[in-house]
This record gives C-alpha cells, sequence and structure tokens, in this order.
C-alpha cells in the first residue's frame, strides 16, 4: 500500500526574495514591531495599513505606500488612526486591520481589532479617501477577531466573516446585516479540526477574494506545539451566491513558516496574512502577511493555480491522504 500525497502545496505560494519588505528600522519614529498590515489599490498606488506596536505594547495604524507593491515604501511621518479615548473599546490599541471598497457606499470600510477591557472587540472605520476616517464603534460583543466584510453585498445584504471565542472555541463564523449595525444569521463557516493542522484556532486571513469559482478565503491556522504556537496558511472555496457554504475546504497548509524572518521574532513560527492585492494582467496575487509579529512580508501565486489547487485539493475529514 503506498501513500500518495497529491497536489503538494509546497510553492504554490512564491516568497518575494526582497522579505521583509517592512521592518521597525524603516519607520520615522520609534516602535517595536510592525505587521499584519490590510492593503487596498488606491490613486494608482498600493496602500499597506500597517499594524504598528510602539514602545508601551499598544499598536495603531500607519500607511505605507508603493507603486508596485513590493519595492520603493514610502511610510507616512505620522500614524493614520491612533486609538481613540472616546471610544472605550480602544483603550489598549487597534490591531489587524482588514480593508474593502464597497461600490455602494463610495466608502473604504476598515475592520479592526479594538481592546477593550472586556477584550478584543471587532471594530469599523469609513472612509472616503483614506486620509479622514469615521468610526462606526464596535460592530459585535467582545471576544472577537480576524474579521472582514465581503467587498460587495450579496443578496442585498453586507456579509461577514469573524472570528468569535464561544465557549472557548475558536470558529470561523459568518453573518450578515442590512446595515452593518445589526448583525445577525450567524454560522459557523470554518471550524477547527482536531488533530489537524488548523486544531487550536482558526482565522480569517484577506478580505474575500471573488473568483468565478466562488469566494476565495485564505486563512491562518494555528496548532499548539511543545515549543508554541505554529500560525499557518489554509485555502477554502465559498460558494458564490451563498457564501455560507462550502464548496472547498484544502486539507493541507498551502504556506508556513520556513524563513529565519518568520521563526525569530517577538512570536516565533506566525505566518499571518491580513490583505492581497491582485494584478489581473499577470494574474498574480500577492499576499502580505506579517512575520513572526515583528515584519511585513509578501509572497505570490497565480490566482488561477490556487483556484485550481482548490478545485482538485483533498478535502476529506479523516487522514487526507489518496490510497492506490
Amino acid at each position: 500500500m503506498i501513500y500518495h500525497n497529491h497536489h503538494r502545496p509546497t510553492g504554490i505560494f512564491e516568497r518575494f526574495e526582497g522579505n521583509p519588505v517592512l521592518f521597525p528600522d524603516c519607520w520615522p519614529y520609534p516602535v517595536n514591531a510592525t505587521f499584519n498590515p490590510a492593503a487596498i489599490k488606491h490613486d494608482g498606488k498600493v496602500y499597506l495599513l500597517v499594524r504598528v506596536e510602539d514602545m508601551r505594547g499598544f499598536s495603531h495604524f500607519t500607511f505605507a505606500r508603493s507603486e508596485d507593491g513590493k519595492t520603493n515604501w514610502q511610510i507616512d511621518d505620522q500614524p493614520a488612526i491612533m486609538p481613540n479615548s472616546n471610544y472605550d473599546e480602544e483603550r489598549w490599541g487597534i490591531e489587524d486591520p482588514r480593508i474593502v471598497w464597497l461600490e455602494d457606499l463610495g466608502r473604504y470600510a476598515i475592520t479592526y481589532v479594538s481592546f477593550s477591557k472586556d477584550g478584543p472587540v471587532v471594530s469599523l472605520a469609513l472612509s472616503k479617501d483614506l486620509v479622514t476616517f469615521k468610526r462606526r464603534g464596535a460592530m459585535l460583543p467582545p471576544e472577537d477577531k480576524d474579521a472582514s466584510l465581503f467587498p460587495r453585498k450579496i443578496k442585498r445584504r453586507y456579509m461577514l466573516i469573524h472570528r468569535p471565542i464561544i465557549r472557548g472555541e475558536a470558529h470561523i463564523w459568518i453573518a450578515n446585516s442590512p446595515d452593518m449595525i445589526h448583525w445577525g444569521e450567524h454560522k459557523i463557516l470554518l471550524p477547527v479540526r482536531p488533530g489537524w493542522w488548523d486544531s487550536t484556532r482558526v482565522g480569517l486571513g484577506p478580505p474575500p477574494i471573488e473568483t468565478d469559482e466562488g469566494w476565495l478565503i485564505i486563512y491562518h491556522g494555528v496548532r499548539d506545539t511543545a515549543s508554541g504556537s505554529l500560525y499557518r496558511v489554509g485555502l477554502a472555496l465559498l460558494d458564490l451566491d451563498e457564501p455560507w457554504k462550502i464548496r472547498k475546504r484544502c486539507d493541507q497548509w498551502v504556506f508556513g513558516p520556513h524563513e529565519p524572518y518568520e521563526r525569530i521574532g517577538d512570536v516565533p513560527g506566525v505566518t499571518f496574512p491580513t490583505g492581497t492585492i491582485y494584478d489581473n494582467i499577470n494574474d498574480e496575487l500577492i499576499m502580505y502577511y506579517g512575520a513572526a509579529d515583528s515584519n511585513v512580508c509578501l509572497a505570490s501565486a497565480k490566482l488561477k493555480d490556487l483556484v485550481d489547487y482548490l478545485l482538485n485539493c483533498s478535502d476529506s475529514e479523516d487522514e487526507g491522504f489518496c490510497l492506490t
């Protein structure tokens, strides 16, 4: 009996040779760490809204801009969004933004984690120009993280993916709303898989990516080991019209800590994707991720290759191997 590990994911994402692309020494003011950025195209440039941790241990957001999304980054001298004392949920900082453009509102929507005395909550801010931001406050009760809106309405409702902690369980959930205020029809979307590489926690990475075959989901999965937690990256494909239905979820991770800058840092063994940029001319999807909770890195893949891999990968609930 021979075990064949078909569709080996190694190499589906290619690391940028210039990694890390953003790190604390780049910053125009003293910081401890720069990581987990949101990504969006605006005014012909790639904008990264970077989580910046200061020397107190609190985080805020600062923009970095690049023509090609890979090199020659211009970092703002001042933060774009600082924790606001008028919002109790931001008492201990703001973290891990995701950003989408909502055509129906003519606004960018930034979801992020606010740290209140009651725990982490998902907050929302809107902006026309990425210069001024209007806070909408907490979207859901604590404890919740890893949230993003879909980039368009589905069946006339806004859709949100988030990761609450309920009964100590950390699954990926989906919900919808008519107004981005009242959220309902909460469902578990991607649960943890006991014993697997994503057995401890799962959480959404970048915002959902629309393809002809469905919504591409890039997510992080955590497995606790004797030397700490390992954060790796997996893929799933949701139905285009009913995204609470999973078309495919691959059994293997497709990206994980390997390079020294991913294994050495404030939190070793972490690859944590939070943003993507798509170049439709070259079919290149650039994935931005935080490495070891210290630096910003990127890796790229052909979007077609990712979708093909998903459509053909094993998504069995047993050992994840094919037998011949």
